[in-house]
């Protein structure tokens, strides 16, 4: 099959762009792009943004840095200059990555980052993962050699290159002065770098400046519910989303459990969306479970273990801790019909994950990507792996972001007959050469 690149229009270099254009000539042209362009280009150069790019990226001679895609701009003059877009599908020359669907880490040890690098598109961090996971525990941060959140986040940027992401959160969302938060997000874009660094921007429902003090002392519950809510501050991290995203930040919104979320999220203009799924599947089982044996034995006693579990996973706040139990009861069905926890399209947990990709297929924000995260036990990797081969998301991958801790993915690369076939052929081989 005939193939035809950059080099096939036969032309120079724009002048002083030569060692630039040497790096992109082998850059694929479509049959129909080689016909429209070979007749009018006069030279080939790159843009500023190009420049750039290699600039903050240096590059060996020859190619284009991972996580960057090579877009064709028409200039004045008869000049085709090549730019580079950020886009975390592509590996270095603008080669894409080996699946559509992208493969993501949630965590903020180096060492662990060392070990899956090569195969990840984004990493995400928040406080907890950085302070309570690596650097405030000594089995991870090995003789304390980290002390500081900057120090670590300067050393996974220096492990990942520049072909993934990396999602970081601010300390406090809460904070009222937005410039003091715009000055901790430029932090992150110095230290990272503003092709790489994303956002994290956490939704807030009824979480305020005034009451987020609520959460941090005494038995740590919010004195409203979830649904007690003040428009201006439910809607307080789509408006930090906007403001942060009109300083040049692409972010990243987070905190999505319902799918109900998905529609009003994306009037942010987000560059990742989110669906969890483990405390809610986790969450799902458990209301069923009080469900149904109430339903089996007619026993208050399973409703008011009910109500107990619910207070104690802010479904109710404390001083609803005396709800009627029949509203308890209809409450807990409500939630068990519609994450559609009884029908082949929810039990596995993943309605959110059909319904977000169904929402992003027909949105008008061409680079968002969903990331699916908060995963465990045996078969919620298995089960995403299995709805992404149904033939209704089979065009969808290219949206898909896949995150977990590193030793969660890592687990769904053996069987048991990886350690069988592993005794066979070392046992064929017996250390021959």
């Amino acid at each position: 099959m005939l193939k035809f690149g950059l080099f096939s229009l036969g032309a120079p270099a724009a002048r002083g762009e030569e060692e630039h254009v040497s790096r992109i000539l082998d850059t694929e042209l479509k049959d129909s792009e080689y016909l429209s362009l070979r007749d009018i280009v006069k030279w080939v150069g790159v843009t500023e943004g190009f420049k750039d790019v290699m600039k903050e990226f240096p590059t060996p001679e020859g190619g284009t840095p991972a996580g960057f895609r090579r877009d064709l701009v028409m200039d004045g003059d008869g000049v085709l200059r090549v730019d580079l877009r950020r886009d975390i599908s592509r590996d270095k020359n603008g080669a894409p990555r080996p699946t559509k669907v992208l493969y993501s880490a949630d965590t903020a040890d180096p060492y662990e980052v060392e070990a899956i690098s090569p195969f990840i598109a984004n990493l995400t961090c928040n406080p907890g993962i950085v302070y309570d996971l690596f650097i405030n525990n000594p089995k991870a941060n090995v003789g304390n050699k980290f002390r500081t959140r900057d120090e670590v986040m300067n050393e996974i940027g220096r492990i990942l290159g520049p072909g993934s992401d990396i999602s970081v959160e601010l300390n406090n969302p809460f904070e009222r002065d937005f410039n003091l938060l715009l000055e901790e997000a430029e932090k992150f874009r110095e230290m990272i770098g503003r092709h790489r660094v994303v956002i994290k921007v956490p939704h807030t429902g009824p979480v305020t400046p005034e009451n987020v003090g609520q959460l941090l002392e005494g038995e740590k519950k919010l004195s409203v519910g979830f649904d007690e809510i003040k428009t201006a501050e439910a809607l307080r991290g789509h408006a930090l989303a906007l403001k942060l995203r009109e300083h040049g930040f692409r972010i990243n919104f987070t905190l999505m459990f319902e799918p109900f979320q998905t529609q009003l999220a994306l009037q942010a203009r987000p560059y990742f969306i989110n669906t969890f799924l483990r405390h809610r599947l986790v969450q799902s089982t458990k209301i069923k479970e009080f469900v149904d044996a109430y339903r089996m034995s007619g026993e208050n006693a399973h409703l008011e273990g009910l109500r107990t579990y619910m207070v104690n996973n802010d479904y109710y706040p404390p001083s609803k801790a005396g709800t009627d139990l029949k509203d308890v009861l209809s409450f807990a069905c409500d939630i068990i019909r519609y994450r559609k926890f009884e029908e082949e399209q929810g039990r596995d947990g993943l309605d959110g994950m059909r319904h977000n990709l169904r929402v992003l297929r027909n949105c008008n924000l061409p680079d968002t990507r969903l990331i699916v995260c908060s995963m465990e036990g045996p078969y919620n990797y298995p089960d995403i792996d299995k709805l992404l081969c149904e033939p209704e998301f089979l065009d969808m991958h290219h949206k898909v972001v896949i995150t977990a801790p590193p030793d969660y993915l890592a687990r769904f690369t053996s069987t048991n007959q990886v350690i069988s076939y592993q005794r066979r052929f070392m046992n064929a081989a017996k250390g021959q050469k």
